[in-house]
């Protein structure tokens, strides 16, 4: 396993992170295809010792329930201070006014929530799951700012949202003496490149580490486009409707898809290592946040950084894409 800094700090992870929204109560929350506690442990402990040390999780995951899961394992399986575990903060928790989003109020309440249900003292990375629109994003930064300062979190980062709006962030942190986001947890893989245009390289500039979440585009990427997968996930996630062309892919996506398909064969190796390793080639991703709910996708994403895509070859893959509507930002 290789480790990186994430971004500009010292915090030392591991280039494969692994993305816990597939562990949690499959009844309670919006996931039903996720695994249960007993399904979900072997995931943690072939994680582990493949050397991952990052782990990323939210609080809505399963209601919850996926951070106790997570929270279990690395109490059962390692120790806390060798791993770094990352959860985020924005969507409802519960029915009432205050139950969701960045204020002050919700934010307090969550952070506490988040360490119970993981049985620890701190977080190293808390992250901001979505853009507030409702909330003054001064009364956010302070109250993360502070959440810092007692300790609760090591470092705090952002999830998908606009370059102007990121960018307004760090400014008001810097302006303000604030804890500044070291991280920006964005929708980014083969198929959907927007965040190149704005994002990215602001990051790069900022020095702020990049961890995409949906490398493999929802699996899209690791299989013939002609297939109909017959999966709980394929028909029950919702919100991964909203992020590609339904019925089908644009014409451009199949053709990315094809693509990946000959450079894997060319090289004997499955898709879905192509896919990522063309994420792990690029110098700004510090590590694709990878789902995994079959022992060979954490196979797969150990072993894609062994692969090192040839400039023709990163060409080849790029060459179809056409512009697309930004996605991920709900």
């Amino acid at each position: 396993m290789d480790y990186v800094n994430l971004g500009t700090t010292g915090l030392k992870v591991s280039r494969i992170c692994l993305g816990c929204m597939t562990y949690g109560v499959p009844e309670r929350g919006t996931h039903p295809w996720s695994l249960d506690e007993e399904c979900s442990r072997p995931f943690f402990k072939r994680a582990l010792d493949l050397g991952i040390n990052f782990f990323d999780t939210a609080n809505m995951y399963s209601d919850g329930t996926s951070e106790e899961f997570l929270g279990r394992a690395v109490r059962d399986l390692t120790r806390r201070d060798e791993v770094v575990i990352a959860t985020k903060v924005f969507n409802p928790m519960r029915p009432d006014p205050n139950g969701r989003g960045l204020s002050r109020k919700a934010i307090m309440t969550e952070i506490d929530a988040s360490l119970k249900r993981l049985g620890t003292d701190y977080v190293d990375l808390y992250q901001t799951h979505r853009f507030d629109y409702e909330t003054p994003i001064e009364e956010t930064l302070e109250a993360l700012h502070d959440v810092v300062k007692a300790g609760k979190a090591r470092y705090i980062g952002a999830s998908s949202m606009y370059a102007w709006q990121f960018c307004k962030a760090l400014y008001l942190a810097d302006r303000h003496g604030w804890t500044r986001f070291v991280s920006m947890q964005n929708h980014y893989n083969l198929l959907q490149r927007e965040e190149e245009r704005e994002m990215l390289r602001l990051c790069a500039d900022q020095g702020v580490g990049v961890i995409p979440w949906s490398p493999l585009a929802r699996g899209r990427l690791a299989r013939d486009w002609r297939e109909e997968p017959n999966s709980e996930r394929w028909t029950t996630d919702e919100f991964g409707k909203t992020l590609y062309s339904k019925p089908g892919m644009v014409e451009s996506d199949r053709q990315i898809v094809d693509r990946v398909d000959e450079v894997a064969k060319s090289r004997g190796v499955p898709r879905a290592q192509i896919a990522l390793a063309w994420l792990l080639n690029k110098s700004i991703v510090t590590a694709p946040i990878v789902g995994a709910s079959k022992m060979e996708h954490l196979d797969d994403a150990v072993a894609a950084l062994s692969i090192k895509l040839t400039d023709e070859e990163m060409q080849r893959l790029e060459e179809p894409y056409v512009p697309h509507p930004i996605a991920g930002f709900a």
